[in-house]
């Protein structure tokens, strides 16, 4: 694992773990004596203390719960018997949900580590997950090209969300929950309107393999990483009056901002499949 400390942290930020300064290596140490073993992802976030912890998954089969602070000393490892592609952390940082290369999605108890809970219809393996703000509504993606929204009060699947061609490879919600970002491996990534029970949506096509998505703190702003060799980049779009746009100069008129209702640029109708749905909440 190799961490490095982004440009835009400052102040105490950006003196975590031995004392780093802005786009110094912070941490680079090997974590486990697997030779076949690669970190797929590594998530931070705050405990319930305020302590900032680094979530990382690996082929290993194993969950690994470091402090940041502390440069990375490990704090827990959760095991489970096939490679770990994601964890997900509840807003509440009481639960996790961990998804890998098995057909269930696995929701365990972040204080103790045991497993309160199994979302298990998707039919493959597993390979983003992510929470709704409101921390009652969790989305996995999958490689049978589809996302299902769970409902945490009862672990019940509330929709199914499918894809063009590939593994639902990122989620994101937007900070105000209204939204839903999924990401296919390739030029296409679909937002759905979380407010209509995802029955709007909107698709963007774009060229190119997709690193991930991510949406900016406020949740006005998408990013989109393309890994294509030749086409590499990140594209922004940018949510507004009339919706999203990635071109600045196309941005509408004040009197047509005013005249439109907020939200992402034109949804089109969902198109009908033999989905799952349920009241969200």
């Amino acid at each position: 694992v190799c961490v490095r400390v982004p440009g835009d942290l400052r102040g105490a930020q950006a003196g975590l773990a031995k004392g780093g300064s802005c786009g110094e290596v912070v941490c680079c140490e090997r974590i486990t004596s697997d030779e076949n073993a690669i970190t797929n992802s590594i998530v931070l976030h705050e405990s319930s203390s305020g302590a900032l912890q680094a979530v990382i998954s690996n082929n290993d089969c194993a969950v690994r719960v470091m402090d940041v602070e502390t440069s990375f000393t490990e704090l827990s490892k959760t095991e489970f018997d096939w490679a770990v592609n994601y964890t997900a952390m509840a807003p509440d940082g009481k639960l996790a949900c961990v998804v890998g290369d098995a057909t269930e999605a696995v929701i365990i108890d972040q204080a103790t580590g045991q497993r309160v809970a199994e979302c298990d219809k998707h039919h493959d393996f597993s390979f983003a997950a992510a929470w709704h703000p409101g921390g009652d509504i969790l989305a996995t993606g999958n490689q049978d090209k589809t996302a299902r929204l769970w409902d945490r009060r009862m672990w019940r699947c509330l929709a199914t969300l499918s894809g063009h061609m590939g593994a639902i490879r990122s989620i994101r919600f937007s900070s105000d929950g209204r939204y839903m970002a999924m990401a296919e491996p390739a030029d296409f990534v679909h937002l759905y309107d979380v407010a209509s029970n995802c029955q709007e949506v909107q698709e963007l096509d774009m060229f190119g393999e997709i690193a991930g998505i991510s949406m900016s703190p406020d949740g006005d702003a998408l990013f989109v990483g393309i890994a294509d060799r030749t086409y590499g980049s990140m594209m922004q779009f940018r949510r507004t009056r009339s919706g999203i746009f990635s071109d600045p100069d196309s941005a509408p008129s004040a009197s047509e901002r005013s005249s439109r209702p907020l939200g992402y640029t034109s949804f089109l109708p969902r198109p009908e499949q033999p989905a799952e749905t349920a009241e969200l909440p």
